[in-house]
């Protein structure tokens, strides 16, 4: 049964293209680069204290912290309610060849829209930017208004000691069918998995799942997922989960 259902999945997965040396190389300087954006510094409340360069807010420092800043993760689902996954690129610096939700990144502070906090608008933006950056998902398709922002989560993970994570995690929903065309510098593949299919899924994959994406996994997605036709009763904008 079980090989039966990968054989499903694989059907549903959907490669970029093959790497060359130079589309590596290529990769791995785009990589390097977005390390110098400015993410966000917040306190565990999710107050703004300042910015720093994506380097330095995820460099694990002699004593082991990870300086706390603001993430988003966005899972997306098909209109029949199947969910996309997809495999982080090999030149990730954090958690590269991980499995993870949709998408799972940053606003900026360097881009002024994207640090306006009322109703997560400012989330919301560099969400739509990201999921057209990552998945090539026309920004008519996924606009700020069409995400359901849910809630927040606060979690930490060393990583491979060097690159790591501490975020205060915004988690949007977004039901939508649209067109991927992934960015190969961020993603080595997409698949879609349904909700019945989810643990068989989970078990076949090769490759780890990202921190973010396994402790919602374990604590939260299963309920929301189970509830995408009334996503507002589990809306929490004033409480922090800590994970």
């Amino acid at each position: 049964m079980l090989a039966q259902v990968a054989r499903t999945f694989r059907t549903l997965i959907l490669p970029t293209r093959a790497y060359s040396n130079v589309a590596a190389a290529n990769s791995a300087k785009l990589q390097e680069l977005a390390l110098e954006e400015k993410c966000i510094l917040v306190d565990d409340q999710d107050q703004y204290t300042g910015s720093v360069s994506k380097r330095d807010c995820h460099r694990v420092d002699a004593q082991g912290n990870i300086r706390l800043h603001r993430a988003f993760s966005v899972f997306l689902f098909n209109s029949a309610g199947d969910m996309l996954l997809q495999r982080r690129s090999i030149h990730k610096i954090t958690f590269p060849n991980c499995f993870t939700n949709a998408c799972c990144s940053h606003p900026l502070w360097d881009i002024e829209g994207e640090r306006e906090e009322l109703n997560a608008f400012g989330i919301r933006r560099a969400a739509q930017r990201r999921l057209n950056y990552e998945l090539g998902i026309p920004m008519t398709q996924a606009r700020p208004e069409n995400f359901h922002y849910l809630t927040r989560i606060h979690y930490a993970d060393r990583g491979d000691g060097t690159w790591g994570e501490h975020e205060i995690d915004y988690i949007l929903f977004l039901q939508k069918d649209v067109d991927l065309k992934p960015n190969d510098s961020e993603v080595s593949e997409v698949r879609y998995i349904s909700r019945k299919e989810l643990d068989a899924a989970i078990g076949s994959l090769d490759a780890p799942l990202t921190p973010w994406f396994r402790l919602i996994l374990q604590h939260r997605l299963r309920l929301w997922w189970d509830n995408l036709h009334q996503l507002e009763k589990y809306e929490n904008h004033k409480e922090i989960d800590r994970f």
